[in-house]
């Protein structure tokens, strides 16, 4: 009699295996289990021995390559690049100093400069100051002299017309006081406003 098994995963359509012919007396004691499983083949978590040589043989020889040949250029080419890289830092370090450096000199010249340009201002400041109080003090002198001749001419002037004043005033009835030459307009009481009566 032959055996068979029928199985149906999902929606996949039925998978039927002829495990085998069985003899009667297996028939009948086929037939008191109706479960029977199929022999099983090679299992596939567990590896074959050849399949375990050819890996650790593979390994062995990666290993030795790695070892020999790969690492140290790897290695080489690693501290290459980093020593590249420090290179780059200590360079850029440097420069970060040398600038620093320059301008902290460049702001040290520039409050020197700064300096002697604050005390030259001063200087000139002071300067122009002394020649202005020079040329103000000449020119308050010309003023009190200018000023002293024309008190002096007006003092002249009024003595040498007092008697005439009188006689004026007296032919046109105004009094001296409000008097005024025609012809001497230097004296400052001529600026004075003329009021007549």
């Amino acid at each position: 009699m032959l055996i068979a098994v029928a199985t149906q995963r999902g929606s996949s359509p039925v998978d039927v295996r002829i495990v085998g012919v069985a003899d009667d007396e297996a028939a009948e004691e086929g037939e008191a289990h109706s479960d029977v499983e199929p022999k099983d083949g090679p299992s596939p978590i567990a590896p074959e021995l050849k399949e375990l040589v050819w890996g650790a043989g593979a390994f062995i020889v990666f290993a030795v390559l790695m070892r020999l040949v790969l690492y140290p250029r790897m290695k080489k080419g690693m501290e290459s690049r980093y020593s590249h890289v420090r290179a780059g830092h200590e360079q850029a370090d440097a420069m970060r100093q040398a600038a620093q450096a320059e301008v902290a000199d460049y702001q040290a010249q520039l409050a020197v400069v700064r300096a002697e340009a604050s005390t030259r201002v001063d200087a000139a400041r002071q300067t122009l100051e002394a020649e202005r109080q020079e040329r103000l003090a000449e020119a308050n002198a010309r003023i009190a002299e200018r000023r002293a001749e024309a008190v002096a001419q007006a003092d002249a002037a009024a003595k040498r017309l007092a008697p005439r004043s009188k006689r004026r005033s007296s032919i046109s009835g105004r009094e001296s006081s409000n008097w005024r030459p025609a012809n001497d307009r230097t004296a400052p009481w001529c600026r004075l406003p003329f009021r007549r009566r």
